[in-house]
């Protein structure tokens, strides 16, 4: 696969491959509602790992009061258990020693990459609070089309990612976040200014190592027990949303922001820290599915994780000999040939990629990855067909039998809007309805919102391009793109409803840094990018 926005940077390839031990001998799927769990583990610890993880979501939903609609089995966010910490940073590529884990949000191919089931009574390991920091982002932002803050989004999913599982199926969150206990006692110290002016911060932002993550969660966790100020926050939030800047809105929620400075100092000397406690089968956890993984496509495992991890040109080449190893010795595995089909996708081998798609859909007509695989590589042969029509046509077939077989995958609906766009064809109504709504079944792919709201602006929908772009504007970790962003909206703001734009000459207007894509628009694979902030969640 090919995603080119990931959150560590990508060392030489000959680090990613050289160390086959991540394949050990009992490989297993777990399946529930929310998640899709690969780890080669006891099958009672991968079997608690994903109860928790579901007892996780479903106290999120109770705390912050809103049902997130069940996803797609595709959308669904799928956890790699990589291994030890070295074996996590060959995956990563970086040179970061501290990286306990990272994920990467896509439409369809939400990845999440992380150490060794540790289960841990009391407070959980730190590879599990990274895991549960970035779900907290990826289910508050599935929930809503609304970017908070940083320290607010930072703050809340310090705040439940502190959770911790009882052995009887009790969960605690809001526990003090004892990971961030070294910073907040030792780093720089953050005041409620900078928590809520971010450029404030940045400008007084030393190159010491600061509090910034701690003293968000003090805050929220602070805001959200102190009886008087409970009601204050969902104010602040409201004025953002409403378009007040955050120091507007934290001196108009908070009132006196150096009172509140002197609280919150107060607060982090006290003792007395509140949290929730949900009782053993409180919290429900729903059906879990789970599958052994035959031989063959255990044997796969450590090369499927490293293609779903993301490659480049030169890395697919050296990968795809490895696939084609394992491939020939499994022949008739549907889940080694559709890993196969993907590998020579991602190495520019079009018709060796269907060919292998299509002998895994005929030993198992539900192998969900054979069908995209095999669809990325018609649409990129139909690019050069003669007859453009009737090539796209053709490559659309794959994605309406995986529309068939999973409504709600968002890929087919991205690729039909796609099979008129890439061929020069204005898309008819129906197939721009398709790709507005992979994006609500994806809110957290902010490069499949983009692309609808270039769509929006060719519409002359002016006003619903700039809801679509708010997020990705107000992207604390969005840095150019961000930028970029925001210049578009000042662009929109002087245009009428109504008015068709010319999206081609707007980002040749605005620079590169608008237009660069930080996902392939396939949702399904990967190239090497640059850090974001599963990143800072990754360090201790």
């Amino acid at each position: 696969m090919t995603i080119p926005r990931l959150f560590a940077v990508i060392a030489l390839f000959a680090a990613l491959v050289s160390t086959p031990s991540i394949a050990r001998a009992e490989w297993y799927e777990a399946s529930t509602d929310h998640f899709v769990i690969y780890a080669d583990d006891k099958e009672s610890d991968i079997r608690r790992y994903a109860e928790n993880l579901e007892r996780y979501h479903a106290a999120m939903e109770r705390l912050v009061g809103r049902e997130v609609e069940k996803p797609s089995p595709s959308n669904r966010v799928v956890i790699f258990v990589v291994g030890s910490g070295p074996e996590l940073r060959k995956v990563a590529g970086g040179k970061n020693r501290n990286i306990a884990g990272f994920y990467v949000p896509r439409a369809g191919a939400s990845r999440a990459f992380v150490q060794d089931i540790r289960h841990k009574n009391g407070y959980p390991d730190f590879s599990t609070i990274v895991l549960l920091h970035e779900y907290a982002h990826h289910f508050l932002i599935s929930g809503q089309r609304f970017e908070m803050p940083r320290w607010m989004s930072e703050g809340m999913a310090e705040f439940f990612a502190a959770a911790t599982f009882e052995r009887d199926g009790g969960v605690l969150i809001g526990r003090v976040a004892r990971h961030r206990a070294g910073e907040l006692n030792y780093a720089q110290d953050v005041s409620v200014r900078e928590l809520l002016d971010y450029d404030l911060y940045e400008k007084n932002r030393g190159k010491r190592y600061d509090a910034f993550y701690g003293r968000s969660w003090l805050l929220y966790h602070y805001l959200t027990f102190k009886p008087e100020r409970n009601k204050q926050i969902n104010a602040y939030a409201q004025a953002v949303f409403q378009g007040a800047s955050s120091i507007e809105a934290g001196e108009k929620a908070f009132g006196d922001l150096d009172q509140l400075q002197r609280e919150l100092d107060q607060y982090m000397r006290g003792r007395g820290f509140t949290m929730l406690t949900f009782e053993p089968g409180e919290l429900p956890v729903g059906d879990i599915a789970f599958r052994k993984l035959p031989e063959g496509e255990a044997e796969m495992m450590p090369l499927r994780i490293r293609s779903q991890r993301g490659v480049n040109a030169q890395e697919a080449a050296e990968l795809v000999v490895k696939v084609r190893e394992v491939a020939a010795q499994f022949p008739n595995d549907p889940g080694v040939l559709a890993a196969l089909a993907e590998a020579e996708h991602d190495s520019g081998n079009d018709a060796a990629a269907i060919a292998a798609a299509d002998r895994a859909i005929a030993l198992d007509p539900k192998r969900v990855n054979a069908y995209v695989q095999k669809g990325f590589a018609m649409f990129r042969m139909a690019a050069d067909a003669d007859d453009k029509a009737a090539a796209f046509d053709a490559a659309m077939e794959p994605f309406s039998q995986l529309n068939a077989l999973e409504n709600d995958h968002p890929l087919p609906l991205m690729y039909y809007y796609r099979s008129f766009a890439e061929r020069g064809v204005a898309p008819p109504e129906n197939a721009r309805h398709a790709l507005e709504r992979a994006a609500q079944l994806a809110p957290f792919d902010k490069s499949l919102w983009f692309n609808v709201a270039m769509m929006q602006m060719e519409e002359g929908k002016v006003a619903l391009a700039k809801e679509s772009l708010q997020p990705i504007a107000n992207d604390p970790h969005g840095r150019g793109r961000a930028v970029g962003t925001k210049a578009i909206i000042a662009l929109l703001d002087q245009a009428e409803e109504g008015t068709r734009l010319n999206v081609g000459e707007m980002l040749a207007k605005l620079g590169s840094d608008v237009a660069a894509d930080d996902s392939d628009a396939d949702g399904e694979g990967s190239e090497p990018g640059d850090t974001g902030d599963a990143g800072d969640a990754a360090e201790e």
